[in-house]
Order: C-alpha cells, then sequence, then structure tokens
C-alpha cells in the first residue's frame, strides 16, 4: 500500500500535468492521453481500497485482489469497471495513443478466463447476489457493449472472455426489474435512471431486443407519469443529478415526439431556466472527503446530460442554447479537478469522457 504522502505525490503530478494543459470542453487526443495516463495509474492500484464486502464467515476475510482478481484497483470496484471501460473506449476513439500498448498489456492480463471464474465465484455467493446492484451491473454491461462494438481480434476475444460474467448481471436485472415497484431516485450509486441509460445502450448495442423491451417498458413504469420537477437538488453527496438522469433515459426510451411530451410535462419551465438549480455548478469545498468530491461528478453528469437532452431537441428550441449553455459551466466548473486527489482521480475522467462525448454526437 502507497503511504500516504506517497500516494498524495503521485495525484500531485497528475494534477501538475493536467493543469498545464488548457482547459478544452472537446475531447482532444490529448486529453485523451491525459486521461489514459491517470486510468493506467490507478487500474491496477489495489490500495486504498473500500470494499462493499458481505462476510458469510472468516473464509471471506481475503484482499481485494484475491476477492476480485480482475477489479480490485481504483479504489472500489465499480470505479476498476468503468476504469476498463473508459480506457478502451479512448483508444477506440484514437487508435494511435501513445497508451494503447499499455491499455492493450493491462487488458490481456487481467481479461482471462481464470480471472473471470474468480470474480463469478464471488457474484455467486449467495450473499452477494446484490452486490454492486445497480451502478456496478450497468457499467460492466457497458464495458461489454463497448467490447461488441469494438470488434476486431483483441475485442472480440475479451469479449468472449468475459461473456460469463455479462449473461450473469444480464439475469440479474431480468430477475430484478420486474419486482422492483420503485425506482431509486438518490444521485448515487442507487439511482435506477443511471443504471437503466447505460444497460439500455447495451441492450440496442447488442441486439438484446427483449432485455432492450424489458428496460424501456420499466422506464415508462416508474418514470412516464412524472410532472412538475421540483429538483430539489444538489445533495452533499450526489454525483448524479437525480431530475437530469432521469430525463436523459427517457430521452433514450421514448420516441422523439413522445420524449417532447414527456419533457414538458417534467419540466414545464426549462424554458425560463427553471428550476434554477439545475443550470448552476456546485460548488466543491474539500476533494480530499470522498463524499464532497462528488459534487465535481455531479458538475460532470449533469453536463453530460445536459448536452445529451439538447441534442435531441430541435436547433431553434430555446431549451436547447439553455442546456448546451449551462453544460459549458458545468464541465469549465469541474474539468480542472478530474486529478489532484485520489478520491476522485480514481473515477472522475470517466464521467468527463461522458460529457465531452456528448458534445461530439451529430
Amino acid at each position: 500500500m502507497l503511504a500516504a504522502s506517497g500516494a498524495r505525490a503521485v495525484s500531485l503530478a497528475h494534477r501538475s500535468l493536467w493543469l498545464d494543459k488548457p482547459m478544452t470542453t472537446v475531447l482532444t487526443r490529448e486529453l485523451a492521453s491525459t486521461f489514459a495516463k491517470l486510468a493506467l495509474a490507478h487500474l491496477t492500484r489495489e490500495y486504498p481500497n473500500k470494499l462493499t464486502h458481505s462476510l458469510a464467515g472468516p473464509e471471506d476475510v481475503r484482499t481485494p485482489r484475491q476477492l476480485h482478481p480482475i477489479f480490485y484497483g481504483s479504489y472500489d470496484w465499480h470505479s476498476c469497471v468503468h476504469g476498463y471501460w473508459m480506457l478502451l473506449r479512448l483508444v477506440t476513439r484514437f487508435p494511435d495513443l501513445p497508451e494503447a500498448p499499455a491499455v492493450k498489456a493491462v487488458v490481456d492480463a487481467h481479461f482471462t478466463d481464470a480471472n473471470v471464474a474468480g470474480e463469478l465465484a464471488y457474484l455467486s455467493l449467495p450473499h452477494n447476489l446484490g452486490f454492486e446492484r445497480p451502478y456496478g451491473w450497468a457499467w460492466l454491461l457497458a464495458l461489454a457493449g463497448h467490447l461488441h462494438a469494438m470488434r476486431g481480434g483483441d475485442a472480440a476475444r475479451w469479449s468472449r472472455t468475459i461473456a460469463p460474467m455479462t449473461d450473469a448481471f444480464v439475469e440479474r436485472f431480468e430477475v430484478f426489474l420486474p419486482k422492483a415497484s420503485y425506482p431509486v431516485r438518490v444521485g448515487t450509486h442507487f439511482n435506477t435512471a443511471f443504471a437503466l441509460s447505460l444497460a439500455l445502450d447495451f441492450a440496442r448495442t447488442t441486439g438484446r431486443s427483449k432485455f432492450a423491451e424489458l428496460i424501456v417498458d420499466t422506464a415508462k413504469r416508474w418514470y412516464a407519469n412524472d410532472a412538475a420537477c421540483q429538483a430539489w437538488e444538489p445533495g452533499g453527496d450526489d454525483f448524479l443529478s437525480p431530475s437530469l438522469v432521469e430525463a436523459q433515459l427517457m430521452q433514450r426510451a421514448l420516441h422523439a415526439a413522445e420524449f417532447e411530451r414527456w419533457l414538458d410535462r417534467f419540466l414545464p419551465r426549462l424554458r425560463e431556466g427553471e428550476p434554477a438549480t439545475l443550470f448552476i455548478p456546485a460548488t466543491v469545498t474539500d476533494r480530499s472527503d470522498g463524499k464532497i468530491a462528488h459534487l465535481d461528478g455531479l458538475n460532470l453528469s449533469r453536463a453530460w446530460c445536459q448536452r445529451s437532452i439538447a441534442q435531441a431537441l430541435l436547433p431553434a428550441d430555446v431549451r436547447r442554447a439553455r442546456l448546451e449553455d449551462a453544460a459549458e459551466r458545468h464541465l469549465q466548473a469541474a474539468l480542472a479537478h478530474v486529478a489532484g486527489d485520489y478520491m476522485g482521480e480514481h473515477w472522475l475522467a470517466t464521467f468527463a469522457l461522458l460529457a465531452l462525448e456528448a458534445g461530439s454526437v451529430p
């Protein structure tokens, strides 16, 4: 385990590397390289580590890497999963990235049949059936979906290797969603709209039409009748906007005309910039505090949602310009802080990538 001073030195080095570059709200090759360096530095870093771990007996007392032979780094399981997603996304976008060989090497070393069997052994224990529900479930499917979309020799091999985990999480969603009477509307890992959004993208990318239908039906059951959203946010440890991530999901789940009608009911004063809180970046007072540091993620994920929703609106729609302007301000508030303290550094670049890519989709 790195000493606290050593860990801080690593983060400060990344911070310096980051601040030497002008802030941009467009994903460039240079920015992708910076994100890749950050992820490669924490993806296989086992400590510090925050386990979400249930013990059925003394035999369950093991190290993170013994418990999770693939996803043991990046402070927690789900951050490690989406760290791999981000790296593979970056090298897809920029195949000549200087870090591409290192990305291939780390994926090759970890995505093995033996390691997948180890992850599945953990997941299959009766007391772990709810492990990482729904956030980690969704990010594993996002990773699997991107591998499927990459095609190519290495990606196809990695996709086949993790297929048992992919199938396991699809099955868990299929069991869970029909019995979940209510959505979870918090701004943290338990938010169901965010999970459904990632899962829906996976289902459509991989051609799983029945799974996609289940997700759309669930989204409508949970959210179709929502109206006059008050947007009582942010909460003190939000990294997702309960309001905007719901709208972003419904934009994916509904046909264009349906979404227009739904959005008019859900955020009826969006044209006037109301609720105002959705347009004001959150203030972050202590980035060494893991919960308060979540608010940098809120600013990034809001920008992702704002850009995604804006692109579903007509160019002349005043809401589009308002959302695009708000996204720019949220990005400017957060991008400078993607590196600097490990509490944010182990995960924030993923959400920065979501927002930056949302701004580049035609």
